[in-house]
């Protein structure tokens, strides 16, 4: 059997595994990753040791692929940008094939999540996928035909920089009204901090779970009472769902896809955010009525996604 170790780079762990040709993760480890005001060589240190700890236990390793959370150029070897990280079009591939010892294939986290949702998860059968990861942003990833798109410089995908309010809040890209200032993480503890600071009545709950601490809120204790009855909470998620319904109609109309693909941290709401979706998907749907209605499902594979999908299209390409 073929094994190949992915790496996963976000934005405070390098996780790692050895993965089979069936998508199982067989022996697993991870790092803090180092703070971008460190250089590039640090963090190139973290993935060898991770590699190198790794091949310890299993030596039979074909290749290794790398999920970078930051805008991958298209030849799959230079990081472009990484937001939480000190690179800049960083050369990563041929830095760490001079201390590596193995094809090495290096890809954006959610174009690797993505193929792995479509191998071995959520969209398995499916020839046209489009993923949305939420999380403290939102990213995305699309597949026509069992293909990445990656487009002309690589960095397709970036949805969560589609501007959806004209004017609207504040985004960290520069712009304003970005998808992501609405249907992200953020989003929800901006709006439910925001509550408990006004000592909104409605918040009682959500400012008894932290004490009234509102910095101390995060999205998972939101979801957590959401499930538990919580009023505000569930409403919370709905708003956050209804952003997701819209920005997906938008992407259908742009991709025609048969599965929507929702992964990321917020997505552990499960149905308490895609039901809202779904209900504004089609209101919202270009042709509602007329056409058919893509899925939108949750992802299956959770935080290991990215490292799975890396170390299988490593595999693949080493075998080309």
């Amino acid at each position: 059997m073929s094994l190949a170790i992915g790496i996963d780079i976000g934005g405070t762990k390098v996780a790692g595994g050895v993965v089979d040709e069936d998508g199982q993760v067989l022996v697993r480890t991870r790092r803090d990753t180092p703070h971008r005001s460190k250089r590039p060589r640090v963090v190139e240190d973290t993935i060898v040791d991770v590699v190198e700890e790794l091949r310890a236990q299993r030596p039979d390793i074909t290749a290794v692929g790398i999920g970078a959370a930051g805008f991958v150029a298209a030849d799959r070897a230079t990081v472009v940008f990484a937001p939480h990280l000190s690179w800049r079009h960083e050369p990563l591939r041929d830095a760490l094939s001079k201390r590596i010892d193995a094809p090495i294939l290096v890809e954006n986290d959610a174009n690797a999540a993505c193929w792995a949702e479509w191998r071995f998860g959520a969209a398995q059968g499916e020839s046209d996928v489009v993923m949305v990861n939420l999380g403290t942003g939102i990213g995305g990833a699309i597949l026509m035909h069992g293909e990445l798109i990656r487009g002309r410089y690589g960095i397709a995908g970036e949805f969560g920089h589609m501007q959806v309010v004209p004017e609207g809040q504040r985004c960290e890209c520069g712009n304003r009204g970005c998808w992501e200032q609405y249907a992200s993480g953020n989003a929800l503890v901006r709006e439910a901090r925001a509550m408990i600071l006004a000592n909104s009545p409605v918040a009682t709950d959500l400012a008894a779970r932290v004490d009234g601490r509102a910095d101390e809120l995060t999205g998972p204790i939101v979801t957590e009472a959401a499930r538990d009855g919580d009023a505000t909470s569930t409403e919370l998620l709905a708003e956050i769902g209804h952003w997701l319904g819209i920005g997906i109609a938008n992407l259908a109309a742009a991709f025609d896809p048969g599965t929507f693909v929702i992964g990321g941290g917020v997505s552990a709401a499960g149905e308490l955010l895609l039901g809202p979706a779904r209900e504004t998907f089609r209101r919202r749907l270009t042709g509602r009525g007329y056409r058919p209605e893509a899925q939108i499902v949750a992802a299956r594979l959770g935080n290991e996604a990215g490292l799975i999908g890396a170390a299988d299209l490593a595999r693949n390409e080493a075998s080309e």
